[in-house]
């Protein structure tokens, strides 16, 4: 397992982040869930990603199982806050009543006394920007988190943030975006944004929903334990967006680029997004722990350019680059 730095703060990451959307507490049962974890800390995973809502606590509550007893100091565990979190008007968002009650919450599902990362999952638009940050600024101060990120923020929003976030002494660090190589929304405005403000990539989807493995076939039906087929936690919703036969076919034309590089198509994936070097880690998630360790292994793979080059030209009919031109 290769390591980067997060951005230019002085946290240090695993190029492969562990991520428990959609299966701990979920998708799967907890001693499968456990089973990826250990094979996670296996292949050298130190990075382990979730969040307050997803199954509703649950995923916490999981992984918090999973990794207690292991060296704290040798984890970096990233959380995040906005979506809700119960019926109250103020179990939501980005409040500091929200932000406050969620941390206490997440730190005792977690088995933790602190959160490495702590993000913004999405923008609020209803509360002040001037108070979300000093809330998150007061989180850090009191030592239940270290650093401090965004997920699915524009440029400009992260842009505004940031100077709030500088003035109050508590920069941030890290943006979590869906990035892979289906979807590259990010490069125009996003990436440049947070280079220049100092800020890491920890991207989820690398490998578009489980898209880029090429195991689901134009005009098939999808796979049994498939996350297209899953129609209870959400999997089936978020990947509906690929699953059309144009994509498929063009997915289709990398089986021999993967060949060619050594590669399984998910290694492909991952490493296709892994030689962006404003990437930090790319954030897999496994429902097996086989799916897990072949995921891991595209940490360190460097790609030869004129491979991407094709693989770029075999995707670009099918890729979104911009919101407002989908293809």
């Amino acid at each position: 397992m290769k390591f980067r730095r997060l951005g230019r703060s002085g946290l240090v990451v695993s190029e492969i982040a562990y991520g428990n959307f959609l299966t701990h507490g979920s998708q799967v049962d907890e001693e499968t869930a456990i089973a990826c974890v250990r094979a996670a800390l296996d292949v050298g995973v130190t990075t382990f990603d979730t969040a307050d809502a997803y199954a509703g606590g649950r995923a916490e509550t999981v992984l918090g199982r999973a990794l207690a007893g292991e060296r704290r100091e040798g984890l970096e565990i990233f959380t995040k806050v906005y979506f809700p979190t119960g019926r109250g008007a103020n179990d939501r968002g980005l409040s500091r009543k929200h932000i406050i009650t969620s941390v206490e919450r997440s730190l005792r599902r977690l088995r933790t006394d602190h959160i490495d990362l702590y993000q913004a999952h999405r923008f609020d638009h209803h509360t002040p920007l001037r108070e979300t940050m000093k809330a998150f600024a007061d989180v850090v101060r009191s030592g239940k988190a270290l650093y401090i990120g965004v997920s699915e923020w524009t440029a400009d929003q992260i842009r505004a943030a940031h100077v709030h976030a500088r003035e109050l002494g508590v920069p941030l660090v890290a943006n979590q975006p869906e990035y892979s190589a289906l979807w590259r929304v990010i490069e125009a405005e996003v990436l440049p944004v947070c280079r220049e403000l100092g800020m890491g990539q920890v991207v989820w989807s690398p490998i578009a929903q489980g898209v880029l493995t090429g195991k689901y076939a134009p005009g098939g039906v999808a796979p049994h334990g498939s996350r297209a087929s899953d129609h209870t936690g959400g999997g089936a919703l978020n990947i509906q967006g690929y699953l059309r036969d144009d994509v498929l076919e063009r997915v289709r034309l990398l089986r021999p680029l993967a060949r060619e590089a050594g590669l399984t198509m998910a290694q492909l994936a991952v490493a296709w997004v892994l030689r962006n070097r404003d990437v930090a880690a790319a954030i897999v998630g496994a429902s097996r722990p086989d799916q897990l360790i072949e995921n891991a292994a595209a940490s360190g793979v460097t790609l030869d350019s004129g491979l991407v080059a094709r693989m770029d030209a075999v995707l670009a009919p099918v890729a979104t680059v911009h919101l407002d031109r989908r293809p």
